[in-house]
């Protein structure tokens, strides 16, 4: 399933991480980069920063993402289609496709706060555990990406706030893009559950787009709900759309992503479980189609089969 990778060599990573830690650092840092925007102007994102978060599950599957190594021959097939623009993670998954030779001629976003893992008594306090600004300078990221759940009743969301507000002035200040994926939440049955509903969105932005001392470059990364139209209406800021779990019905979810791909300020898709775990498993196919959501102009099929 590795695409042009040799499985070999995802295999190898364990012995290259030991012996050979310097690389990792050598590879971000030589790879070849690309211009934020190309072409026509849009962004097509692989996700791949659940797991540090304590979320591994996908559909019915608990575990799902808990194998390292399917998991990183999953992101080698997704990042050998052309219409693939980049990846989103962790450190520790950003330092292993530089190891396997996946990120030349791709955006590199950093995930910044994975704090608030996924099932715990703390999981508002979305700490800053990930990339920081400086090291996505002097590394050559392209992108960085944070977390904002803004609950009411939650105290923990308000350093949560401060916290992000001083990445994105930091961001601002070195050039560095930044997404913000922002959530109104709420605690039920001792769970987060993110409210999707179109005014919670549209709170959430408003928040977010006032959060560091300058917005320059500030992105919003915003999730497909009812009344998409409304939504967008509410920022001025590029915005690429987030994928989440594609339910029962994969057709219906690219279709909800084809209508909110065509409204003014969506430059992109960034999606991660839904398309490295489709329900048939084919993940080149999936891949394929949401390239061809994002990049209308992309010709035959050319991703790895």
């Amino acid at each position: 399933m590795a695409g042009d990778v040799d499985a070999a060599l995802i295999r190898r990573l364990p012995e290259l991480r030991a012996e050979r830690p310097e690389a990792i650092r050598q590879r971000l840092v030589s790879r070849q980069r690309r211009s934020l925007l190309e072409g026509d102007g849009r962004l097509f994102i692989i996700a791949a920063d659940h797991p540090a978060r304590g979320s591994l599950g996908v559909g019915h599957d608990p575990m799902a993402m808990a194998d390292r190594y399917g998991l990183l021959e999953r992101l080698a097939v997704a990042l050998s289609h052309p219409g693939v623009d980049g990846v989103l993670g962790t450190p520790d998954i950003i330092d292993d496709l530089a190891l396997l030779g996946l990120l030349d001629n791709k955006i590199v976003v950093g995930s910044m706060n994975r704090g608030g893992l996924r099932g715990s008594s703390f999981e508002m306090d979305d700490r800053y555990t990930g990339f920081d600004v400086p090291t996505m300078v002097a590394s050559g990221i392209d992108f960085a990406k944070a977390l904002i759940r803004i609950n009411l009743s939650d105290p923990s969301t308000a350093c949560t706030l401060e916290t992000t507000a001083r990445a994105v002035t930091e961001s601002s200040r070195a050039g560095l893009p930044i997404m913000l994926e922002p959530f109104v939440s709420v605690w039920a049955d001792g769970r987060i559950v993110n409210q999707l509903d179109p005014d919670s969105v549209i709170a959430s932005i408003a928040i977010a787009s006032g959060l560091g001392a300058s917005s320059a470059y500030t992105w919003m990364k915003l999730p497909v709900v009812d009344d998409m139209e409304r939504v967008m209406a509410a920022t001025t800021m590029p915005t690429v759309l987030l994928g989440g779990d594609s339910g029962e019905d994969p057709e219906e979810t690219f279709a909800a992503w084809e209508d909110a791909l065509t409204l003014p300020g969506v430059r992109g898709l960034t999606v991660g479980r839904t398309l490295l775990y489709p329900p048939d498993g084919n993940v080149a196919d999936a891949v394929d189609t949401a390239a061809r959501l994002v990049h209308p102009s992309l010709s035959t099929v050319t991703s790895v089969r």
